[in-house]
């Protein structure tokens, strides 16, 4: 599956987003205030999303959640569904661009847009994308029984099953190993 350098960007972004969800209700929020969202935006590089506000902060939160709900999706028609309402709701407007040293591209926001409609829009035709080519199984979950984090699985044989190999995967590789050793010795 080719994948652009502006749809990797935009599976970062949406991974980073989802990941920034509380756990559970002990968990911090990674985005817990304004300051918060700059800093994400600033650091995706997302463009013309202007002044940010609490609002923005609420609307970014909800389409969080809806990107989650896309990760979570049982199949490729629960995922289309709703990818789907998320990207109708953002008012799509496809154009292209070449900015900030960016060879030409597509953006689907549409001018002056929200940066909660401009992450729904780029960052759900990203995952539609996938969707498309036959491959919303790369659209994951870590299954370390600690860690939820979500992932898209770029593995050429679809076999990633950790958020990172070097943590969550080798956290468990150890202990798997330590747990056979413990028994082998009796």
């Amino acid at each position: 599956m080719l994948i652009t350098h502006d749809t990797r960007c935009a599976l970062d972004t949406v991974v980073d987003l989802v990941n920034t969800a509380p756990e559970d209700d002990t968990a911090t929020d990674g985005l817990p205030d304004v300051a918060a969202l700059v800093d994400f935006v600033r650091g995706h590089a997302i463009s013309d999303v202007g002044v940010l506000s609490e609002f923005d902060l609420s609307a970014v939160r909800k389409v969080r959640g809806r990107f989650a709900g896309i990760f979570a999706a049982p199949d490729a028609r629960s995922a289309a569904l709703m990818i789907n309402d998320l990207v109708a709701a953002a008012g799509t407007t496809p154009r292209l661009t070449d900015h900030d040293g960016y060879d030409w591209h597509v953006h689907y926001f549409a001018p002056g847009a929200s940066v909660a409609d401009h992450l729904a829009a780029d960052c759900g035709m990203a995952l539609a994308f996938f969707v498309v080519a036959g491959e919303q199984e790369r659209l994951r979950r870590c299954e370390a029984p600690d860690c939820r984090r979500a992932f898209v699985d770029l593995s050429r044989n679809r076999s990633r099953r950790y958020c990172d190999s070097r943590t969550c995967g080798n956290r468990l590789h150890v202990a798997a190993y330590r747990a056979r050793r413990k028994e082998a010795a009796g």
